[in-house]
């Protein structure tokens, strides 16, 4: 993880809690529908703040895509699917297994792009059925958000990726890229961000999961109030 962007986590950690400050004023208030649902909102913006936490903290880890075997991406489909291309840079499986690490460790980029995006989503959406939320399946918040921000990560991961693809720094990389044909960089970061973002939404669906099957464990009343009732 990137000095950069472990520093943006603390701001961005201050910017959220003081952001829902004024909410915490509301909830001192006598009982009311308005508060009550206040509170809800609250809780999904919180279990998802968390979630999202966690999930780029695994993955914006060295290995944190290669090593997780629910989050590992397979070769961009340029390359995956094209054999003569494979066939002649890939002697061995050894190889390609080299070349798939390398592609995994510049997904690790794009989720660094991704992770302040993803916050800052958090801290402003607006949830119209916090109970709905709170009452759905394990992932319902984060499939909210994702459905929310629609195509959003892939369009800013593609810089991101693009770039990490060009300085990669496994030789292997480059010889990949440079027996495409009909296919630029753009192409391929565009296609790689794809599997990228279904793998985000997945680890912090996962995430998210987590936290609803033992909310005691993130030390949080609100959460511990909201999703520990059942």
């Amino acid at each position: 993880m990137t000095c950069a962007l472990e520093n943006y986590r603390l701001i961005e950690r201050r910017r959220f809690i003081a952001g829902l400050g004024a909410g915490a004023a509301l909830l001192a208030l006598p009982g009311c529908a308005s508060v009550e649902r206040f509170s809800l909102v609250e809780a999904i913006q919180r279990l998802l703040y968390l979630a999202s936490q966690n999930a780029f903290a695994s993955l914006t880890r060295p290995g944190g895509f290669y090593d997780n075997q629910l989050a590992r991406l397979d070769l961009p489909e340029e390359l995956g699917r094209r054999g003569d291309i494979l066939t002649g840079i890939l002697t061995s499986v050894v190889f390609k297994n080299r070349l798939q690490k390398a592609f995994n460790h510049i997904a690790e980029k794009g989720a660094d792009r991704a992770a302040p995006v993803v916050a800052e989503a958090v801290r402003t959406i607006g949830v119209e059925n916090a109970v709905a939320l709170v009452k759905g399946e394990p992932t319902a918040a984060t499939s909210f958000l994702r459905g929310a921000m629609g195509g959003r990560l892939v369009e800013v991961m593609v810089p991101a990726l693009g770039d990490a693809m060009r300085v990669a720094d496994d030789p292997l990389v480059g010889q990949a890229l440079a027996r495409l044909t009909g296919v630029d960089i753009a192409g391929v970061a565009r296609s790689f961000a794809g599997d990228v973002d279904n793998a985000i939404w997945g680890e912090m669906g996962r995430e998210e999961a987590a936290i609803r099957a033992n909310p005691v464990a993130t030390n949080d009343p609100l959460i511990i109030g909201v999703f520990g009732a059942g």
